[in-house]
């Protein structure tokens, strides 16, 4: 056995070699550190079949970085390998000239110059000049993930992860997956690892990762892949921009939707899938032969009015599936009024008044200083209420005894704004309601009354253009010179992030304003209490100067 002591001068080159020697070996191998690699060596020798012994040993040698010498393989059973290489450094058969090396788990450590010797007996024995250099890089390479595509929710799908040179004589590795797809699982000493999971919508996008570690080595090695999950349609949902604000706001609700008269609405339709859904708008609920009135996401109703009102249907089309949204629109306004219209009939004096508003006002009456709502009854004042869709109707009856310059009016209201009319008394004395008059007195005390207000009217007129051509100020554009003025105005509730808009009828106002608020008053008298023409003062009937209608 040559000592150990001399390997540096066999290494130097000291000693020619011998004829009939040869090494065959390559001189440079590099390995990535964990893996496995394998180096083909083969050798001769001229010794005979008269050696001593037939049994052949071979021996390979590390010197290391440290310049030391250290065994790490061997098939001579008397001999002690490093501890470090002890299983991992595997040598062929030497019988037919092998000399082959085969390294597991290459470590920095393994770095360095190997030298092969091989030995028959005590007297045949030789050490060979060639030697090997073994290089231990940083791990570069990473374990690979075959993925099948397309991953499809509800769909189970196998991954499989190996890792390259592992699996060479026999390696085994610690296999586990880490991700929000997969619970983490125990690590497995497999030589590849096959992962079989059931995707779904929320791993789209998601990371997953293969780990292979060592059980004796620190090493870990990792590949992390994003996952391609497709899925249908869900979380459909529809949002609302009106009122001059860009930003969609989510809609809770989709069963009705109200819209005050002459916005204007975007609708905007979300839809969550794998690839994106092709979204598109209905009028009603969508069929295949419908033409939508969109084909984007987002639906524009520039004015809305009873046109619009209704459902729309956002429909979101998928390969995987198809999903639709309905959106119900209603159309809701502030009061429209009408009235009041009074009248005298022989219980005394009767009032109705009606509005329309969506959704349906509430209507009350001011009699004076006092409010008289809903429906009641006494024994002067019966008010009655009912309403039918956007329509309510309230009457009002009086038989009680008026005093002049009394104030009557009608209010009527909703969420988005309120109205209302009054009618004033002429000044005069009071009047009393009792006693019963024939039909024919009172049938001519209609025709006188119809007779005086002819004539005064006539008076009238003479008389303002007499004031007209004498240059002196005429009566205002509104009034009457008996009945007095007539003034209407309207007002509505300013809604979030809506202005006050305000429109006077008896002032000055634009063409539009006058057609958007237009209002009807009627006063009429029926069933007029006959009188004395000769004692018109103590026996005449009430009568209407002014009638107004407000806003509140």
């Amino acid at each position: 056995m040559v000592p150990l002591l001399l390997l540096p001068l066999l290494w130097g080159g000291s000693l020619q070699q011998q004829r009939g020697y040869e090494l065959r070996v390559q001189e440079s191998v590099t390995v990535q550190e964990g893996l496995f690699v394998h180096v083909p060596c083969s050798f001769f020798h001229p010794w005979g079949l008269g050696s001593y012994s037939d049994k052949l040993y071979t021996y390979w040698y590390q010197r290391a970085d440290d310049r030391r010498s250290y065994l790490v393989a061997t098939n001579n059973p008397r001999e002690t390998v490093k501890r470090e290489a002890q299983g991992r450094f595997l040598l062929a058969d030497p019988s037919n000239g092998d000399c082959s090396l085969s390294l597991r788990d290459a470590r920095t450590s393994d770095r360095g110059t190997y030298s092969f010797r091989v030995e028959r007996g005590y007297n045949e024995q030789h050490h060979y000049l060639k030697q090997l250099t073994l290089q231990v890089t940083d791990r570069t390479e990473k374990p690979d993930i075959h993925l099948p595509e397309p991953l499809e929710s509800g769909r189970p799908a196998h991954l499989a992860c190996s890792l390259p040179g592992c699996c060479e004589r026999g390696g085994h590795r610690l296999f586990s997956w880490v991700g929000a797809a997969v619970d983490s699982t125990t690590p497995q000493m497999l030589p590849y690892s096959v992962l079989t999971f059931t995707p779904r919508p929320r791993d789209h996008g998601t990371n997953l990762t293969c780990q292979v570690k060592h059980d004796k080595y620190s090493v870990v090695m990792e590949r992390t892949v994003r996952l391609n999950v497709l899925y249908a349609p869900r979380n459909l949902t529809i949002g609302i921009s009106f009122r001059n604000v860009t930003a969609f706001r989510i809609l809770q609700t989709t069963s009705s939707l109200p819209i005050l008269e002459g916005e204007a609405v975007q609708l905007l339709c979300v839809a969550d899938s794998n690839p994106p859904a092709e979204l598109s708008w209905f009028r009603g609920s969508p069929a295949r032969t419908t033409t939508p009135i969109s084909s984007t996401s987002t639906l524009e109703l520039p004015r809305v009015g009873t046109v619009e009102e209704g459902e729309f249907s956002c429909l979101a089309r998928h390969p995987l599936g198809s999903q639709t949204l309905s959106l119900n629109l209603s159309l809701v306004y502030p009061p429209q009024l009408l009235g009041p219209s009074c009248s005298w009939e022989d219980q005394g004096l009767h009032c109705s008044c009606s509005s329309r508003a969506q959704p349906a006002p509430s209507l009350r009456w001011r009699l004076g200083a006092e409010l008289l709502e809903g429906n009641h009854s006494n024994a002067s004042c019966r008010v009655t209420s009912r309403s039918a869709g956007p329509w309510t109707n309230s009457s009002l009856s009086l038989s009680q005894e008026l005093s002049a310059g009394l104030r009557l009016s009608c209010e009527a209201s909703n969420v988005h704004g309120a109205q209302s009319a009054a009618v004033l008394l002429l000044p005069g004395k009071s009047v009393s309601q009792a006693g019963v008059v024939p039909a024919a007195l009172g049938g001519a005390g209609v025709m006188a009354l119809l007779s005086l207000c002819l004539c005064l009217l006539f008076f009238c007129i003479v008389r303002a253009r007499r004031k007209q051509a004498a240059g002196r100020p005429q009566v205002r554009d509104g009034e009457d010179p008996v009945m007095g003025t007539v003034t209407w105005s309207s007002k509505q509730k300013p809604g979030p992030g809506r202005p006050p808009d305000q429109v006077s009828l008896a002032g000055d106002f634009s063409p539009s304003e006058k057609q958007q608020e237009l209002h009807y008053a009627n006063l009429s008298f029926h069933g007029m209490k006959p009188h004395d023409i000769q004692d018109q003062e103590a026996t005449s009937s009430p009568e209407y100067s002014e009638i107004k209608q407000t806003s509140k």
